[in-house]
């Protein structure tokens, strides 16, 4: 029962990262349309001073700034399409199609019922005009409601074929033909259980809120914790979307969720700081410079021997994680082999969240230093206070570097660097592949290329072909679905593809790569002759 909770969980999480991967790509073009339309930057830079660009920026960003008003339908077919295991534009379009059903069936049953307010009091009633369409305000919530609701009748119908003249309605046709009328149905028990729901919602984010600096070391260690798990995205995704990251009126407008209201707020010019939610969305700070600390420390407490392979392998990792907030590399390099200092990280992280809060920190600081300069060079130290996140951070770079130096020696941890003698790690080179045979399923397979030498050691080291069920990826993760996950080979998956780690969890196994992985997929994906088949 517990593996069949985590492995829907962990897919319900890898289906989020799909529509949160997109969202921030609209807010870094709403700060550069920003940066055409600051008064103080055409202050002082003139040239800035002309219709073009200042129309320019005024146009990028009021054409992005709906998107956050209309989450819901974002993650309605984000999560259809992620949770699809088949024909998967077919379930995205589905999903739209039951997000207007639902709208226009709740609006029509409020108004049977008289429970529609008046237009000009929509603020606070818990309504709002979603699409043009006047109903109960339930947010993202609708949209992570109805994407698991259509991917799940989607997977269950998909398949389904009639003969004769009924025929044409097999397949997607099916799936909506039974999605109408759970989607009504939906519609209007929703009417009856949200309001109890939201009222639940407001009165845990009142707990998050009166907890201050506690709930904000909490929610970072978490963040952190729940890596290895791939469940992280379900710690920050609900702050940074709905209400538990707070509520704020911009420009007249009521936006929910953190990431939404700095947004929000960077297109307001009337906005002179970003308000205090935006911390929900500091946790960046240990990517850009804690895990930097721990990374010098593990290179000077390494043996002096292995210290040239140590920076090799430690120098792209740090480059990745401070520009752009990639930190798994490093995490997995360490989570391995001295498992507590994993556990100090997670929570130096949350320190340094309440370091932010205390001392007053306004800076956007989500990922690496490329969003960090993004957002908040152009909307400058009033409204950010951005220096004081570069302090605390660089505290943070000598706290994580005296104390994981200290815990290393002390207790002789053995990091990088610093394995038993016959375990030092191996780097191996494209020529290496290029030349290698590798004994695959049954037989030899010859390198023909260095990508196919690499997915022919992948597939070695899952198992097999036969053993493989499911391929997918996250933002740095091969996520795959194995028959026997005892037969993985995590030595040869380590040394010989360069996996930064390998997770298993009941049959679903998690392989890092980093940035690198959408590539391995599709070469291993291209060497098995699976292309196209999750399509």
């Amino acid at each position: 029962m517990k593996e069949k909770v985590m492995d829907a969980m962990q897919k319900f999480s890898k289906a989020m990262f799909v529509p949160v991967l997109i969202l921030p790509i609209a807010g870094i073009l709403i700060a550069v349309g920003n940066v055409f339309t600051n008064v103080r930057l055409i202050e002082r830079f003139p040239f800035l001073d002309n219709p073009i660009t200042i129309g320019f920026g005024s146009i990028l960003s009021a054409a992005l700034l709906p998107i956050l008003t209309n989450l819901g339908i974002i993650f309605c077919v984000g999560i259809a399409l992620g949770l699809a295991k088949k024909k998967k534009a077919e379930a995205a379009f589905t999903a739209l199609l039951g997000y207007f059903v639902f709208l226009n069936a709740m609006n029509k049953f409020m108004a049977l019922r008289e429970m529609l307010v008046p237009a000009d009091a929509l603020q606070g009633s818990g309504q709002a005009l979603v699409l043009g369409i006047q109903v109960l305000d339930m947010g993202v919530f609708l949209g992570l409601i109805l994407g698991v609701v259509t991917a799940l009748i989607h997977n269950r119908f998909i398949d389904t074929t009639f003969s004769n003249a009924f025929q044409v309605y097999g397949g997607a046709r099916f799936v909506f033909i039974v999605l109408i009328p759970v989607v009504v149905g939906l519609s209007i028990l929703s009417t009856f259980v949200w309001p109890v729901v939201q009222t639940g919602i407001d009165n845990l984010g009142g707990v998050i809120q009166q907890t201050g600096n506690f709930g904000i070391f909490l929610y970072g260690t978490l963040e952190r914790l729940l890596i290895p798990t791939g469940l992280h995205h379900l710690i920050y995704t609900p702050f940074l979307y709905t209400s538990l990251g707070g509520v704020a009126d911009v420009g007249g407008q009521v936006f929910e969720g953190a990431r939404n209201i700095y947004f929000a707020e960077i297109a307001d010019p009337a906005v002179t700081v970003l308000s205090q939610s935006v911390i929900w969305d500091a946790r960046g700070i240990s990517k850009m410079f804690g895990l930097i600390g721990a990374c010098l420390a593990m290179y000077h407490t390494a043996k002096p021997e292995n210290k040239f392979k140590v920076k090799a392998i430690l120098i792209p990792a740090v480059i990745t994680s401070f520009i752009a907030g990639v930190t798994e590399p490093i995490e997995f390099s360490f989570m391995f082999v001295a498992p507590m200092l994993f556990v100090i990280h997670s929570g130096l992280s949350g320190l340094s969240m309440v370091a932010l809060n205390l001392f007053g920190s306004r800076a956007i600081g989500p990922n690496g230093f490329i969003d960090f300069l993004l957002y908040n060079i152009p909307l400058g130290i009033e409204k950010t206070r951005w220096p004081i996140y570069i302090l605390v951070g660089i505290a943070f770079f000598f706290i994580y570097y005296f104390l994981f130096r200290f815990l290393i020696t002390k207790m002789n941890l053995k990091t990088v660097g610093r394995e038993d003698e016959g375990n030092e790690t191996k780097l191996y080179s494209k020529k290496d592949y290029k030349e290698q045979q590798l004994t695959g399923n049954g037989g030899v397979v010859a390198a023909t290329s260095s990508q196919d030498s690499v997915a022919a050691l992948i597939t070695e080291g899952l198992g097999g072909d036969s053993n493989i069920k499911t391929i997918d990826n996250c933002y740095t993760r091969l996520r795959l679905k194995l028959k026997d996950p005892e037969l993985v080979n995590e030595t040869l998956l380590k040394e010989q593809t360069s996996a930064k780690g390998v997770i298993k969890n009941g049959e679903n196994v998690h392989v890092v790569y980093g940035l690198t992985v959408p590539q391995v997929r599709e070469n291993l994906e291209a060497y098995l002759g699976r292309e196209g088949e999750n399509e």
